[in-house]
This record gives structure tokens, sequence and C-alpha cells, in this order.
């Protein structure tokens, strides 16, 4: 058991590996393709957005008030909101729904 362990780490580090060096081996020149370098752009915001948006649901007792805090969250910073003011702002949310729904 403990062996398949040490093969299961070392295959997923020569993925980890290959992934992040193949392409800085293979690609010497400027990328000027303008749909690839906006895929590559976007790349790192998706992938944020795609470990935070299950969080932000999941972190509170029920998963309306993480929704509550989430759309409040959302039209404060659309309407300009700084990100402490949002943070307080979605902190203040969930804690009057969690009182209101317990």
């Amino acid at each position: 058991m403990t062996h398949d362990i040490y093969i299961y780490l070392a295959v997923m580090s020569a993925i980890t590996l290959a992934i992040r060096i193949l392409p800085l081996t293979l690609i010497r020149r400027e990328i000027k393709n303008v749909t690839l370098r906006s895929f590559l752009y976007y790349v790192p915001y998706v992938t944020l957005a795609v470990m935070t948006f299950p969080a932000i649901l999941h972190a509170t007792q029920s998963e309306i008030s993480g929704a509550l805090a989430l759309i409040v969250g959302i039209a404060a910073a659309w309407l300009g909101a700084s990100l402490f003011r949002v943070a307080v702002l979605c902190c203040v949310v969930v804690f009057i729904s969690e009182l209101i729904v317990l």
C-alpha cells in the first residue's frame, strides 16, 4: 500500500513538472495569436474563481447566507466599494443572515 503512494507522488510530480517546464522550453518566441494570448491572460483569474466560488458558498453554516454575501459583495464591488468595505459588508451580511436563519 505505501509503495503505491510513492508511485502516485512520482507520477504527480512528473506531470506537474512537465506542465510547467515544457511550455518554457518549447515556446521560445512571443505568442502572437490573439486568441491564445487572451486565453492565457484569463487562466489565473478563472483558476482563482473556480477555487474561491465553492468556498464562499460552503464557508458558512447555510449556503443561503453564503449566496447572499456573494450577491451583496458583487453588487458592492460593482458600485466601486474598496476591497476592505466589500469584505466587511459580506461579513455583516453573513452574520445577520445566520442570526435570522438560526
